[in-house]
């Protein structure tokens, strides 16, 4: 087995983010749309008109400070929906990656808008791993150029942060994590389980032993492995995609566990994604001078 770095291009792995990180708009906005209103709305239960009097707009930017209504919250989540839409289908790269940009640069804005004003509806860590993909992926270019592979390490850093955080959470939330008990109690506390919960909380206790076993190594041993030559990078990632499809069809935790699948994506190549969807990668050029700029400007910007 050969060890090789970025040897095999990632251009299918940004095709397939980008319409991943698209889908997962597509939910928020449509949750959006069915909740924001009664929840939130002028006559919800945390109104954002109300919210807006007690704070600034350099405190929480947001869009509805200029229109702060119910038809306001409707056309944008609607829009939001729409150019989700786009990214799915894959319109918005076909054309420069300066569309490209302004496409999911209108998606984090309307998003932040939503966020921004949301107060405990909109706390969650999901949200905010959200738009942070969400911004990367402002930058991550068209179909015509090659991807810039330091988007791709910086997407890997984020997934990284996200799955070796829940590791250390869990080891310092509770001593169950450690005995390798908690999955004793997990499928019935957690969120909304679903039919397959019951069969896996009665399940043979060393499958719960095994499972909890799985997690300390999906999350604080595999995420490592992001930042090491293919193909190591590669299995580390579907060892995210398999822990998290496990936690996906056990439970209900929002979307949280496919934007998280989304996010390991990007320690996937094209030799690999090329094997799974039989895409041959077409030819393409080198971004421009200002888009490289731009991208390494932000790469300074997030380390710093």
């Amino acid at each position: 087995m050969s060890f090789e770095w970025d040897a095999n291009g990632y251009w299918l792995t940004r095709a397939v983010f980008q319409r991943g990180l698209g889908l997962i708009y597509f939910i928020a906005f449509l949750n959006v749309l069915n909740q924001f209103k009664p929840l939130l709305g002028e006559h919800g239960l945390l109104p954002v008109p109300i919210f807006l009097k007690y704070v600034s707009f350099r405190q929480t930017p947001s869009l509805f400070f200029y229109a702060a209504n119910d038809t306001a919250f409707t056309v944008a989540g609607w829009i939001g929906l729409l150019l989700s839409l786009l990214t799915v289908t894959g319109i918005s790269e076909r054309y420069s990656s300066w569309i490209s940009a302004a496409v999911w640069a209108a998606l984090y804005i309307l998003y932040t808008s939503f966020v921004n004003v949301g107060q405990d509806f909109y706390s969650f860590g999901w949200e905010s791993i959200l738009l942070e993909a969400g911004f990367y992926a402002i930058f991550l270019g068209a179909r015509d150029v090659a991807p810039q592979k330091l988007m791709i390490w910086m997407l890997r850093w984020l997934c990284f942060r996200v799955m070796f955080g829940a590791g250390l959470i869990k080891l310092r939330g509770d001593s169950c994590w450690k005995s390798l008990t908690c999955l004793d109690y997990h499928y019935e506390t957690q969120p909304m389980p679903n039919p397959l919960s019951w069969f896996l909380y009665n399940a043979p206790e060393w499958t719960r032993r095994s499972g909890v076993m799985f997690n300390h190594f999906a999350e604080l041993i595999a995420p490592f492995g992001y930042f090491l030559p293919q193909p190591v990078a590669s299995i580390a990632g579907i060892v995210t995609i398999v822990f998290q499809a496990s936690i996906f069809s056990s439970g209900n935790l929002s979307w949280l566990n496919a934007l998280t699948i989304v996010l390991a994506i990007p320690m996937l190549d094209d030799r690999v994604l090329g094997f799974i969807f039989r895409i041959r990668v077409p030819e393409v050029h080198a971004s421009p001078v200002a888009w490289r700029i731009v991208v390494g400007a932000l790469a300074v910007f997030v380390v710093w």
